[in-house]
């Protein structure tokens, strides 16, 4: 089975996902809603999954009206194999299989190495890198089993190429292993014709992203925290989670239809 040559489709044609089904993990918020946006608008069934459910029903409820796509939202853990496996059981139920599965949920907790804990490590490499590994395994379960191919996007980070701040030692080891089976997953299910690709995003300012620096500016209030004084890029603003729901509907779409392993990074040239 070969992936399809469509050189003479339309550009309409190309970016549409009508009749076609997607999973976003941690998609009650943040990136991970505004990429379901993205998707529902192209025509996408979309299963949002979050760790807490009245966010991820109340997220699907806003996306749902006025988008092409029928948008649900269930209770997600993407630590927890067995919830996994229901988002998948569900998303079959609801719409027929899957064909686009986002694996964007992640947590970045901020501990020196000398501080952190075996089970501080464990907890986020269960989330980032494990929750990775499993939702990808089953979806390529359903992908295989429907026989149609589909595709997997995984939200990676800068922090999976390179070292990005202190007190992230779990967070980047977490999303070097992203970017690992990105590579290898894409290797190993090419014959299948599901590509696997990956986005590396720079800082991008999410309710988690300005929690973060709160916890980190003792005293500080989010709605007082000055972001564009804080950063800058050298494209003169800082991101927001559109820029990389962009990303993700070109990843998820045709458009990259001949491209599979590769790692995205939309960081505004930070790594040039």
């Amino acid at each position: 089975m070969a992936i399809p040559d469509v050189s003479n489709h339309a550009i309409a044609d190309l970016v549409s996902l009508k009749g076609r089904n997607a999973v976003v993990t941690g998609g009650g918020q943040g990136l991970g809603k505004r990429i379901a946006q993205r998707l529902a608008e192209a025509g996408a069934n979309v299963l949002i999954g979050d760790i807490e459910e009245a966010r991820a029903v109340e997220a699907a409820a806003d996306l749902d009206a006025g988008q092409p796509g029928k948008v649900l939202g269930i209770r997600m853990d993407v630590a927890d194999r067995s919830s996994i496996i229901t988002a998948v059981s569900v998303a079959k139920e609801s719409f027929g299989g899957i064909d686009i599965w986002v694996n964007n949920a992640g947590v970045f907790p901020s501990v020196p190495l000398l501080e952190m804990s075996d089970e501080q490590w464990d907890s986020v490499n269960d989330i980032n890198a494990r929750g990775t590994f499993i939702g990808s395994r089953e979806a390529t379960r359903a992908m295989v089993e429907a026989g149609r191919g589909g595709v997997i996007v995984n939200i990676a980070s800068l922090a999976g190429v390179r070292g990005i701040a202190p007190g992230l030692t779990a967070y980047v080891g977490s999303k070097h292993a992203v970017v690992g089976l990105t590579r290898q997953t894409a290797l190993e299910l090419a014959p299948h014709n599901i590509r696997v690709l990956a986005i590396a995003p720079t800082f991008v300012v999410t309710e988690g992203n300005l929690a973060m620096i709160q916890q980190n500016l003792p005293g500080s209030d989010q709605a007082a925290v000055d972001i564009p004084s804080m950063l800058t890029s050298k494209l003169g603003r800082v991101g927001v989670p559109d820029d990389i729901a962009r990303v993700a509907l070109f990843a998820a779409s045709d458009l990259s239809l001949f491209m599979t392993g590769s790692v995205l990074m939309v960081d505004a040239g930070e790594t040039i």
